[in-house]
Parts: C-alpha cells; sequence; structure tokens
C-alpha cells in the first residue's frame, strides 16, 4: 500500500471510530447492539441473588444493600438511568423490624421479685408501663357467643382494673379444625380481657408445654395498651399452689366438662413493669428507568416490578414454613427469578427503546414479605404523577415452570388484557392460565388499590416455598425466559396503544379471609398493612357506594374504634370486623386531622 493509501485508511479509520463514539455517548451503552433474553444470564443473576452470602435477602441487612448495589451496577451497566428523587436509583424507607427489652421490665408477686427471660416474658404486642392489682383467674379467656358454640370465661366475674389470668390455648388445641381454634390466638384474649376493663392480662401455659414464650416480634401488631405477660411453669404453678390450685386440676376440669373455671384470688397484689422498645431498619426500593423518545407519550409510564427480599435466617414470625428452624432461606424462585426478570427485561428493552412510545420503570421491591410494603410506599410516595402510570407488571416467582402453564393474574382490571394476552401468547410454547381478580399476595396489589390495570406473572407454588430448599438448582430458566418474552412482548404492544388501557375493578382491593372464618360483612375500605400509626390508617374507598363511603368516611383517615372497642392496629380491626352482621349498624370512630369524628355505618 502506498503512502497516501495509508494516510486515507488511518483517517477514515479516525472518522468511524470518531463517529461510533459519539452515538455511543448520545445514546448510552444500552442502545449498542441488543440483547436477547438469555437462559444463561437469568441464572447467573439467580446464582448471585440466592447465593449463601446474600444470607437470604432480609431487608435493611448489609447482604440487602449487597442486593441493591448489584441492581443498581446491573440499571448502569444497561443505559438505565435513576427513576427515584434526585436523580437517584433508591427510594429508602422505614420498617418496624421488631422489639426488644428496654432497661426496666420488673414483675413481683406480693414480696417475691421474677426474673426477666426466666421467670416472665413480656409478649410482641404488650403495651408499655407500671401498675399494681389484684388477680383474677378467668380460665381459657374466652369470651364466644355463636350460633355453634357458647363459652364466657367472664361472666360474673369482676376484671376491672385489674390482672386477668388466662391458660393459653384451647379444650381442644390438637385439632386445628376446632370451634375453639379461631379463639385461641394470644392477642385475640388479650383484646377481650382489654375490653372487659383489664389492667393487664398474664398467660399460664397448659402442662404439654415446658418453654416460656420468647420475644419474637410479629409483623403488623402495635402496642396492645395494656400489659401482656407470658409466666413461666414454674411460677405459675407457685402461685397456684399458694391459693390451693393447680394447672393440671384446672385444664382437666375445663377440657373434660368443656366448662369455664373461674375464680378471685384474694389478697395477692401483682406489680409489674413492662418496658419494650421497637425497632426499626431502613429498607430501600430500588427504580430505573427508560425514558421513551415519544414525545407524546413519554411522560406515561409501564411500571415492571419484582421484589428482591426474602425472609433472612428464617424463624418465628418471617413466614418461613420451617419457623423452628433457623437456616438462610435463599428465595431463588422466591423472588430472585423475579428480578432476574426484571434486569433480562431492562436489558432488552433498554437496547429496543426506539420501539417504545411510552416510557419505563423497573423498580425493585423491598419488603415485600413483610407486608408488600416497599410497593405500598412506591404508590404512596410515587416518583412520577401516579396517575401517569398506565399499568403495572408484576414478576414473582417465574422460576419454576413444571407442566408449560404459568399463571396471568389480573386480566379483569382492563378490558383490554383477556384478548391481548391470548393474541400474543398463541405462538408460545407456553400456556397462560388467566386469573381476573386484581388483587393478590405480591406487590401489584399495592397497585390494583389505586385502580392502575396490573398484571401478574407466576409459575406456581411448589413444595420448597418459604423453605430453605429453595435454591437456584431447581429453577427452570427455559420456562422463566418462555414467562419473559411474552411479558416483552405484552410491554412493547401496551407502550405502543393509542389509547391507555382502561381500568375495571375485578374483586375486591383487600383481603377477604381472616384466620380460619371468613368476613360476613365489609367497610368497603382500604386498610394500610403497613402503617405506624396508633390504629388503621384508610389508605382508600374500596368501594364508591359500600358502608364506609356513604357514612362519609374518607381516605387518610385513621380508623380508632369500631362500635366504641379501640383499634390498635389491623389486627384488631380484622377481628372486631369478623363479628358484625350485614343489617347491622354501628358507631364507627376516626381521627381525621388531628380530630376525632364519630359516624354511624350500616352493613
Amino acid at each position: 500500500m502506498t503512502e497516501s493509501g495509508r494516510l486515507f485508511s488511518t483517517t477514515l479509520a479516525i472518522i468511524v471510530i470518531g463517529y461510533s463514539f459519539y452515538w455511543y455517548r448520545e445514546l448510552g451503552p444500552g442502545d449498542v447492539g441488543s440483547s436477547e433474553i438469555a437462559e444463561s444470564e437469568i441464572l447467573d443473576h439467580i446464582r448471585y441473588l440466592a447465593d449463601d452470602e446474600r444470607a437470604g435477602r432480609y431487608p435493611g441487612t448489609r447482604e440487602s444493600k449487597d442486593v441493591i448495589s448489584y441492581l443498581i451496577k446491573q440499571f448502569k451497566s444497561f443505559g438505565v438511568n435513576p427513576g427515584g428523587k434526585n436523580n437517584s436509583y433508591t427510594q429508602p424507607f422505614s420498617v418496624l423490624d421488631g422489639v426488644e427489652l428496654g432497661s426496666d421490665n420488673k414483675l413481683m408477686i406480693g414480696d417475691n421479685s421474677l426474673e426477666i427471660e426466666t421467670d416472665f416474658m413480656p409478649l410482641w404486642f404488650s403495651g408499655n408501663g407500671s401498675f399494681s392489682a389484684k388477680v383474677v383467674f378467668a380460665g381459657y379467656g374466652f369470651d364466644i357467643k355463636d350460633d355453634s358454640l357458647t363459652w364466657n370465661d367472664y361472666d360474673g366475674l369482676d376484671v376491672d382494673g385489674k390482672w386477668v389470668m388466662v391458660m393459653r390455648h384451647s379444650p381442644v388445641r390438637d385439632n386445628p379444625h376446632s370451634l375453639y381454634a379461631s379463639h385461641a390466638e394470644l392477642h385475640k384474649k388479650m383484646m377481650v380481657a382489654r375490653d372487659r376493663g383489664a389492667a393487664g392480662i398474664l398467660y399460664i401455659s397448659q402442662i404439654e408445654d415446658s418453654t416460656l414464650l420468647p420475644l419474637h416480634y410479629r409483623a403488623g401488631y402495635s402496642n396492645a395498651g395494656v400489659p401482656a405477660i407470658h409466666l413461666s411453669n414454674e411460677k405459675a404453678d407457685e402461685f397456684l399452689s399458694a391459693v390451693g390450685k393447680s394447672r393440671q386440676t384446672i385444664q382437666a376440669n375445663m377440657n373434660n366438662a368443656l366448662e369455664p373455671v373461674t375464680f378471685e384470688i384474694p389478697n395477692v397484689i401483682i406489680s409489674a413493669s413492662v418496658d419494650l422498645k421497637s425497632v426499626y431498619i431502613r429498607a430501600a426500593n430500588v427504580i430505573g428507568k427508560v425514558t421513551s423518545r415519544n414525545h407524546k407519550f413519554r411522560d406515561e409510564y409501564i411500571v415492571l416490578g419484582a421484589h428482591f427480599d426474602h425472609l433472612g435466617y428464617g424463624g418465628p414470625g418471617t413466614g418461613s414454613r420451617k419457623p423452628d428452624t433457623t437456616a438462610i432461606h435463599n428465595g431463588a424462585d422466591d423472588n430472585a427469578s423475579g428480578i432476574a426478570g426484571i434486569l433480562e427485561l431492562a436489558h432488552k428493552l433498554q437496547s429496543n427503546r426506539h420501539l417504545l412510545k411510552r416510557s419505563i420503570l423497573f423498580i425493585g421491591f423491598d419488603a415485600e414479605e413483610k407486608g408488600i410494603l416497599g410497593a405500598k410506599y412506591f404508590v404512596n410516595h410515587p416518583t412520577v404523577e401516579l396517575s401517569s402510570i398506565v399499568t403495572m407488571i408484576n414478576m414473582d416467582m417465574i422460576g419454576r415452570l413444571t407442566d408449560t402453564t404459568a399463571t396471568t393474574g389480573g386480566l379483569g382490571t382492563s378490558p383490554l388484557f383477556p384478548h391481548l394476552l391470548d393474541s400474543l401468547a398463541e405462538n408460545s410454547p407456553i400456556t397462560l392460565k388467566q386469573d381476573q381478580a386484581g388483587y393478590g399476595p405480591s406487590d401489584h396489589a399495592a397497585f390494583y388499590t389505586k385502580d392502575i390495570p396490573v398484571l401478574f406473572f407466576f409459575s406456581g407454588f411448589h413444595s420448597d416455598y418459604h423453605l430453605p430448599e429453595d435454591d437456584w438448582q431447581s429453577i427452570n430458566a427455559l420456562g422463566a425466559k418462555q414467562i419473559l418474552d411474552i411479558a416483552y412482548n405484552i410491554i412493547i404492544h401496551i407502550s405502543r396503544l393509542p389509547e391507555r388501557p382502561v381500568f375495571t375493578s375485578a374483586g375486591p382491593k383487600e383481603p377477604t379471609k381472616i384466620g380460619r372464618g371468613r368476613f360476613k360483612v365489609t367497610l368497603g375500605i382500604i386498610p394500610s398493612y403497613g402503617s405506624l400509626v396508633d390504629g388503621v390508617k384508610i389508605d382508600g374507598i374500596s368501594n364508591p357506594n359500600g358502608p364506609a363511603a356513604n357514612a362519609g368516611i374518607q381516605k387518610g383517615d385513621i380508623l380508632k374504634a369500631l362500635n366504641e372497642k379501640p383499634i390498635k392496629d389491623i389486627y384488631e380491626y380484622m377481628n372486631r370486623l369478623a363479628k358484625f352482621k350485614k343489617g347491622q349498624t354501628i358507631t364507627v370512630t376516626i381521627d381525621r386531622d388531628g380530630k376525632e369524628k364519630e359516624f354511624s355505618v350500616t352493613f
């Protein structure tokens, strides 16, 4: 080659390189080439997220923060921009994660001082405070009156301003389907005692139980307003023996006769001080954004979400199906699979953003296992106008496809969805089972309560659900890819619609079950399951023609009492609500802007 030829070639190469660099800089790394959804990449993400080093991705832990950093790193590598406030990828929020003993926990029976954690233990829902009072024994602590069962341990018993001592469990504790089972919860027994005027409640164990209840936090419960304390078997036996009674005889008499055993305990004063401290952790959603170049629709958004948290090391109150086992719950399917799907879709959608008319928000939700708290926080503190979100698509447990059939929920939330899903899944190797309901036990429920159309992809439950055995080796990466291929086509299609999907209601916007029973009535509200207020915050009105709406109750009100019975948390609300019948009129007390108001409500 001649010198002039070499010079021309060099000059041309520089121009080409410079031109390429310009377009790379302008478009971002995600726009260079195309990124197809790959089984190997799905597995790579899941292996990282579900590795033992992530320690089960419990919110607020160092390992959870490592996961957050990983998601941000992936978004950046794809060219996905920050979707949070102030150009941030994260949306931090606080979560009530437990209670711990303070410095002032005391219990004295007469002149005898008992030892904390050995002789007695406050329970997770106990109120704080100090008081001294006499004691009455109230059997199992029941006040039951319904069509199939009557049992009242408080009949003729004066408990006002006194300690109430009750036995744990029920007469037929080994039968989970017994009529007594739904009344045997410790918290429910406390509510009954408090309603009767008791100043505090003491629990003693049946003879089958040997250990003192530990201070394990249960999510959703709050300060009950009265002390709630469990006595050790040794101290309970000493106490009852001093008044000529025994646990064995009391239990045998109640269980054999199926009748209450109650009595006053004279000349004994019990003094107690309870000091429990709330423990909060900092969680965070991770939010990325791909902005459309279409000026007409770029300010409308499709939200693509999945939760990245799991159960940590398990244990009581975490949701583990082995609550007595301490082991890393890796959550490969629940929900490392969903997060891997979000990452793969983020990469492909960013690479093909020229196809998008509407913009996309990618959200990794935290604290889903604690009551979809991350999703609820987002819809109450959105980083874009909530009205600009046209659809929310949720990925939760998409990694264990077994028989080529997956489930898509939320089909009833827009008339567009059934036909769209049928047409786009027509040539897919998998079959999508359609579920119409908008509400469900995952993050999309928070968006459905805000009248946003939702779709929920789910490959099905399995025997490893919420167990330490949910590991990456059982993941069906091909099945996950096939679900993601359908989701990608749906996202592209919705993004290019001339009109946004129309929202339609598809079932209730709150759970319809409580324990083993069902609600006979509904207030027509959306109660907050993650609120930290005293009472129950109303996140929305689920039925504009329902009892609450007709009475004038509004979104943002704080529910304080039903029929003059106090409401401290979501569980008290559900227990109270379960007692009412259709046609019944009650008084509802709410707090609105710091002022209490009463409403007459008819179911």
